[in-house]
């Protein structure tokens, strides 16, 4: 019996050892994923959605080399974190993508300024709503079972106890910035042509009657072209965004074409 209940210890011990290890990668990376670590969602769900992974996660990888220690925990808790911090700010560099889509498109229409301020994180009317349009997208299409295959590919290409290379990291963090934002200046480019010419019409009819008051007549047409274009483009857009963050998640490291 004593021999079956030192074993049971040590069995449960290794168990515990893995499980943290796993659980600092994920806690990290939970902080910053998509629709499960906005900042409205509390800290105490956080908790809950990382403790959830974990116990996904953990059977699925191997156990760290190190033995429980000290020096152990201080040097996992250095490379985990920061590689579950790498893949998530990966991850949140797509929703960046769609709030400056919607940011550039509220401005090219004329509707920056409509409840910016009523959210969190000070973004105009259009970005809103393409941003909670793609978190919901991205939640019906099984994000969460995504982001567990995503953690456990990424102790391949992140091997457990290992510190990313400082030249990899920064290379990889302009190649994700200059993919955000190349993402959405396409996503916002319909907008952007349908401000091109309304300024174009509007400089025309300008020219050729000088005393109408052209900012009257066409303030309604850019606004009203805006918000029907957002309905008629929002699902090709929202299509485009989800393909380009489930290329991501299939594999976060790869180079940027």
């Amino acid at each position: 019996m004593t021999q079956a209940l030192a074993e049971l210890l040590e069995l449960s011990n290794a168990m515990l050892w893995q499980a943290f290890a796993v659980f600092l990668r994920v806690a990290a990376l939970a902080s910053l994923l998509p629709a499960f670590g906005e900042q409205t969602v509390p800290a105490r769900i956080k908790l809950g959605i990382a403790f959830a992974f974990t116990m996904i996660i953990a059977p699925a990888v191997e156990a760290p080399a190190q033995s429980v220690g000290i020096d152990a925990i201080m040097w996992l808790s250095l490379t985990e974190i920061a590689a579950g911090l790498l893949l998530g700010i990966g991850l949140r560099l797509f929703v960046l993508a769609l709030q400056t889509a919607g940011s550039i498109a509220a401005q090219s229409t004329s509707l920056a300024q409509i409840l910016g301020g009523a959210v969190a994180e000070p973004v105009p009317a259009m970005g809103q709503i393409l941003v909670m349009a793609g978190l919901a997208l991205a939640v019906m299409s099984g994000l969460h079972v995504k982001v567990a295959e995503m953690i456990i590919l990424s102790y391949q290409m992140l091997p457990m106890g290992t510190l990313p290379q400082g030249t990899d990291v920064s290379e990889w963090g302009v190649d994700q910035i200059r993919r955000a934002f190349s993402l959405a200046f396409t996503l916002a480019a319909p907008f952007v042509i349908l401000s091109v010419l309304y300024n174009i019409a509007i400089g025309v009819i300008n020219k050729a009657m000088p005393q109408l008051m052209v900012a009257f007549v066409g303030a309604p047409v850019i606004t009203a072209g805006g918000l029907i274009l957002l309905c008629l483009a929002s699902p090709l857009l929202l299509t485009t965004w989800i393909d380009a963050l489930d290329g991501f998640i299939a594999n976060p490291l790869e180079p940027v074409p």
